[in-house]
């Protein structure tokens, strides 16, 4: 049926969202815009999921592959981290909500007892380990610190505890995993929360047919913020 059909012969909306915390937190704004996935992301292979409204769809990617599915135009739009669009560049597309979900910080940390500070002003060079290359590096080079830095995809915390790196950079939220592995956050580089993207072609041309999906998530993110969702 239409629902299974491949997104080259769907003519309606499609979103890009990832699993986890960013969808969860993205379905009650959905919701409030009359748009529930008809197919539980958590539970089915289905990595293209029909909704409430025959006219929109979602697809299941990965949150860094967000920015990319939309840029080149397989989805109309995306749900992704203010980090993972600064560290893909947000070429090619417009960012018109702050979704004001997911939020933490982009943070260095060291293990506890370590003389960040004493280490900076010494013109040590760091061993960073992270997933953000280009954010860290960036970062780094505007305090004139010089780096070297590690590539890894998970389990940041466990670097400096094996002697890998001297720090990393990674997300923080709480804060306990931290704890839990005797590290601690030194110095923030960016507030994070997840935006609403699109495709900047599609939004010049398709405006539109998009502009009232974007509009009624955009009321959803005011209705949140008011206090409407009742918790």
């Amino acid at each position: 049926m239409s629902e299974l059909s491949p997104i080259e012969n769907f003519h309606g909306i499609t979103l890009a969202l990832s699993k986890g915390r960013i969808f969860g937190e993205t379905l009650p704004l959905l919701a409030r815009a009359g748009i529930q996935p008809l197919v539980d992301p958590e539970t089915s292979r289905q990595l293209i999921l029909p909704t409430s409204r025959a006219d929109i769809r979602l697809v299941i990617v990965r949150a860094s592959d967000v920015p990319t599915y939309v840029e080149r135009g397989a989805a109309d739009l995306g749900v992704a981290g203010l980090d993972v669009l600064m560290e893909h560049g947000g070429t090619g597309l417009h960012q018109p909500v702050d979704l004001r979900i997911a939020c933490c910080r982009l943070m260095v940390a060291v293990p506890q007892g370590f003389d960040y500070d004493g280490a900076i002003r010494r013109g040590a060079r760091l061993r960073v380990a992270t997933k953000y290359a280009n954010l860290a590096r960036a970062h780094f080079a505007a305090k004139g610190v010089h780096v070297d830095l590690i590539k890894l995809y998970g389990s940041m915390e466990l670097a400096p505890l094996t002697g890998l790196a001297d720090a990393i950079v990674d997300l923080v939220s709480s804060g306990n995993t931290l704890k839990a592995n005797h590290l601690e956050a030194v110095e923030p580089i960016a507030d994070i929360s997840s935006r609403l993207v699109v495709n900047a072609a599609a939004w010049k041309l398709h405006r539109a047919r998009l502009e009232p999906l974007v509009n009624a998530v955009e009321q959803g993110v005011r209705e949140f913020q008011r206090g409407g969702s009742g918790s």
